[in-house]
């Protein structure tokens, strides 16, 4: 039972503590490979850039599949069970990747890391690449299937703790955890595998989800049964209910039913969110696996180095004003007095006018590394804006009951969609360097860049302009 003191209690923040360690965490364990793989993978299994994109897209395909079903999966385990289940399974997953050089060793029978780097014959070198190869993915797998739990979880936990007003602030907090954990990573993740190999990097970020796991057990009631929030504060929670309640009609569906995943894919709503997360996510992605291998083609740099870090680092603490963007739809909600929906469709544009920054990282990275930091900085940014207020219209228009099934919709599309981008740079950084393409006074590899650069930029552009065309006006499910 809530208290009743007259003073409202703030423990819906508490929740949403939890939901930005958890993304920073996540974020961290997606991150451990990318800022490994070109100085201390690679070099050890003889990888290529079409070899760690395809180890990427395959990780994103896989993730795409389990969004599919991990929503709907959070739905029936509800929100504290599904998000213990997900963050114990994607931890395990992130230690898994630590074996898979020793397993390596003992599947081709070449013992120690510097025997592996120094194999020149093309048959070992091969059986090298597709051993190690393998077994990340696999252990990228687990990884995925763990993974996909989080959003679903995390926005079902945001629609049961917030009203719809401050959904999209709420949301941008947690998902700034995303740009916190990659801000964080370059600081520590390439230090931790210089000093104790690339294996203990991957056991030790991945021990921090168990120890969130520990603390969620603990701290989450909904929060009807959460002692800790008092009558204010509920009622201040369930402020939308009787809003909901004059909405329905005899065909609305009710807040308790359950929408098949099936049914899911009927509705125009449904398709816009595909659309939405379908063409940009991949775009974050990109960013995420990509950017340090683009500083070391344009600039030498190693993970180590402390250029590199700060330069990472920088880029992620630009990304760190998205914060803001969940909270201009309040202000276009409160002090215009627009519909929560338009609100959010009208701050989304704007947003979708950042990422075209990305067209100038490559012409102008000769002036110096910091340009295209900043840019990519800004365009990311974007994105995360973006991302905030489109994991809310969700809430908008989606019973509660239904909201993590279609989040993992939403999902699902979105790894999809990162899959065909991850793959495509793995191709066109192999393809551009070996043909010395031209691409707009872009030379070589610069040139796949200039091309993966270009997309980035005009995709959520293309992709507002759709989700307008499908849900022009505000308009919540009915059977």
């Amino acid at each position: 039972m809530a208290n009743t003191t007259t003073k409202k209690t703030n423990y819906r923040w508490i929740i949403c503590a939890m939901l930005f360690f958890a993304t920073t965490i996540n974020y961290m364990d997606r991150q451990v490979l990318s800022l490994t793989w070109e100085d201390f993978i690679r070099p050890e299994f003889h990888w290529t850039n079409n070899h760690y994109g395809t180890i990427t897209g395959i990780f994103s395909l896989f993730y795409a599949i389990a969004m599919l079903f991990a929503g709907s999966i959070v739905d029936k385990l509800d929100t504290k069970k599904g998000y213990l289940w997900s963050i114990a399974i994607w931890s395990a997953g992130a230690c898994l990747h630590a074996v898979c050089g020793v397993a390596t060793q003992g599947i081709v029978g070449i013992h120690g890391a510097e025997a592996l780097r120094a194999v020149t014959a093309a048959d070992t070198v091969a059986k090298i690449t597709l051993v190690s190869m393998t077994l990340f993915i696999i252990a990228r797998c687990v990884l995925a299937l763990g993974e996909a739990g989080n959003f679903p979880a995390a926005i079902k936990a945001t629609a049961e703790y917030f009203p719809k007003k401050d959904r999209a602030f709420s949301t941008s907090i947690f998902n700034a955890g995303s740009t916190i954990g990659a801000l964080i990573a370059p600081f520590c993740i390439p230090a931790l595998a210089a000093k104790f190999g690339w294996e203990m990097s991957f056991i030790i970020i991945g021990a921090l989800g168990f120890v969130w796991l520990g603390i969620w057990v603990f701290v989450y009631k909904k929060p009807e049964q959460n002692p800790h929030v008092n009558a204010a504060e509920l009622e201040y929670i369930l402020q939308d209910k009787a809003e909901e309640e004059a909405a329905k009609t005899e065909k609305s569906i009710q807040e308790g039913e359950k929408v098949s995943l099936w049914k899911c894919f009927t509705f125009k709503q449904t398709w816009a969110f595909i659309v939405g997360k379908g063409l940009t996510d991949g775009v974050w992605w990109f960013f995420l696996f990509w950017m340090p291998s683009f500083l070391k083609n344009n600039y030498g740099m190693k993970s180590t180095d402390p250029a590199f870090q700060i330069a990472i680092g920088v880029l992620y603490l630009i990304v760190m004003v998205s914060i803001l963007g969940g909270y201009l739809p309040t202000i276009f909600i409160e002090k215009k007095k627009m519909h929560p929906y338009d609100g959010r469709m009208l701050s989304m544009l704007i947003f979708a006018f950042f990422p075209l920054c990305a067209l100038g990282a490559q012409p102008l990275a000769h002036v110096s590394y910091w340009v295209p930091v900043a840019l990519i900085g800004i365009a990311a940014a974007g994105h995360q804006s973006w991302s905030a207020n489109i994991f809310s219209t969700v809430g908008d228009m989606f019973p509660k009951s239904s909201i993590a099934t279609v989040t993992g919709i939403g999902g699902m599309a979105g790894g999809i969609g990162s899959f065909f981008i991850q793959k495509a740079s793995g191709l066109l950084f192999d393809a551009s360097e070996a043909g010395a393409w031209t691409v707009f006074g872009a030379h070589g590899i610069h040139a796949g860049y200039m091309i993966m650069f270009s997309y980035c930029a005009i995709a959520y552009l293309l992709a507002w302009i759709i989700m307008k065309a499908l849900v022009p006006h505000y308009k919540p499910i009915e059977l």
